[in-house]
C-alpha cells in the first residue's frame, strides 16, 4: 500500500542527495565536513585543556602538602573538558567518517576520543597510587576519583559503533533499492529510520514531530542507522523483492525489538 501521508507535523531536513544513485560511493556534503572540520577543532581545543589540568593536578602532586580539593577539582575540570572533546568528535565523525579501507586511520579516527582519554588520566590514576607525599586516605579519595574521570572518559570516548563511508553507502542503497530515492523518516527520540510516513512505529501519541531527510542525515543529527523492520518488509512486498535479495537486509534486527 502506498504512503498514506500523517498528520503529524513533518520538518524536512536539507542536506544530502536524496535522488537515487546505482553504485555510488558516499561523500559527505562540503556543508556536513565544514561542520565536521569546525567540530573537531572545538574538540581538540577542549581535549588540550583538559590536558592541561591534567598537567596542573600532576604538579600539584609534586608539591607537599598535597591538597585533596585542589586535586579532585583539576580532575573534575579535566574531565568535563574531555567529555565535551569526545562527545564533538564523535558527532564530527558521523558528519564526516572514514573508509574502513584505510584500517589504521579508521581506528584512530573513531577512537580517538578514548585514546585521549587514557592520555589525560591513566598517568594520574598511577601517579596518584604511587605518590609517597599521600596518605592511604588521600590515594583512596583521588585514586578513586580520577579512576572514575578515565572510566567517564573512555566510556564517552570509545565508539562502539563506528561511522564509515562504506556503511552510510549501504545503508543509503537499500533505502534506494526499496523506495528508489534516499528518503528516510524518523523521530527525536527514534533509535531507527522508516521509509513511511504513516508508519505505526512513529504515529503514536508521544510523537509531535516527524523529521524527513537523507540516511546520512538521520546518521548525523541522531545517530540513527537502523530502519525499521515494518517498513522494510512493506517496501519488499511492494517492490516484489525476498528480505534476502535486499542490501543489507540480513542485518536488521528482528521485528519485535522495533524502538519507535
Amino acid at each position: 500500500m502506498p504512503d498514506k501521508g500523517t498528520k503529524k507535523k513533518i520538518t524536512r531536513i536539507d542536506g544530502g542527495d536524496a535522488s537515487p544513485g546505482e553504485g555510488r560511493s558516499f561523500t559527505p556534503t562540503a556543508d556536513s565536513r565544514s561542520q565536521a572540520l569546525k567540530f573537531r577543532i572545538i574538540a581538540a581545543v577542549s581535549w588540550v585543556i583538559a590536558i592541561g589540568f591534567e598537567i596542573g593536578a600532576i604538579v600539584l602532586l609534586q608539591r607537599p602538602p598535597i591538597s585533596t580539593t585542589w586535586l579532585i577539582v583539576l580532575i573534575a575540570a579535566a574531565l568535563v573538558f574531555a567529555v565535551i572533546g569526545n562527545l564533538l568528535w564523535k558527532k564530527s565523525n558521523r558528519l564526516d567518517p572514514a573508509s574502513e579501507k584505510e584500517p589504521v586511520k579508521f581506528f584512530i579516527q573513531n577512537q580517538l576520543g578514548a585514546i585521549i582519554s587514557t592520555i589525560a588520566f591513566l598517568p594520574l590514576v598511577i601517579l596518584v597510587l604511587t605518590n609517597k607525599n599521600m596518605d592511604k586516605k588521600q590515594k583512596g579519595i583521588v585514586g578513586a576519583v580520577a579512576g572514575v574521570a578515565l572510566l567517564i572518559g573512555l566510556g564517552t570516548g570509545i565508539d562502539f559503533n563506528p561511522p564509515s563511508q562504506e556503511k552510510y553507502a549501504q545503508e543509503t542503497a537499500r533505502v534506494e533499492q526499496l523506495m528508489d530515492n534516499n528518503l528516510v523518516y524518523w523521530t527525536k527520540s527514534g533509535t531507527r529510520y522508516h521509509l513511511y510516513s504513516d508508519c505505526s512505529a512513529i504515529n503514536t501519541r508521544k510523537t509531535d514531530e516527524i523529521f524527513q531527510g537523507t540516511v546520512a542525515k538521520a546518521r548525523e543529527l541522531k545517530n540513527i542507522n537502523q530502519l525499521c523492520r515494518f517498513c522494510e518488509n512493506k517496501a519488499a512486498k511492494e517492490k516484489g523483492l525476498q528480505l534476502k535479495d535486499v542490501t543489507g537486509a540480513e542485518e536488521t534486527a528482528p521485528a519485535e525489538a522495533e524502538t519507535r
